[in-house]
């Protein structure tokens, strides 16, 4: 990830609507959901929710998926996992200083570990 992509991304989240709007989706999984469950879980007017899922969606964060009459709206985890890297990239210099930085710092590591 670019220096200027984090920095978006960072501003994007920088904000809370937009950060409760995307840890939301984080949670709701591949899926998403429609602008309206959005709106009505996190108590938000439409065209406020409008204006803050465009920001996150600016910043590469969000992906939206037509579906009939609706919009569904999903994190998008490509993105998510760039921005952790690039923000746990180095750290401690390559040391695992930090447990939860250690346990994050890519997707393989995130990912559950099989049985």
């Amino acid at each position: 990830m670019k220096t200027l992509n984090a920095v978006t991304a960072l501003a994007a989240l920088a904000q809370e609507n937009r950060l409760s709007i995307f840890r939301l989706l984080v949670k709701t999984g591949e899926p998403g959901l429609s602008a309206g469950a959005i709106a009505a879980r996190l108590g938000l007017p439409a065209a406020t929710l409008s204006f803050h899922i465009a920001q996150l969606a600016r910043a590469g964060l969000v992906s939206a998926k037509p579906e009939s009459r609706f919009i569904y709206y999903a994190a998008n985890y490509t993105a998510m996992d760039d921005l952790i890297a690039y923000l746990t990239d180095h750290c401690c210099e390559g040391k695992a200083c930090l447990p939860k930085t250690a346990a994050a710092t890519t997707v393989k590591r995130r990912l559950p570990k099989a049985a």
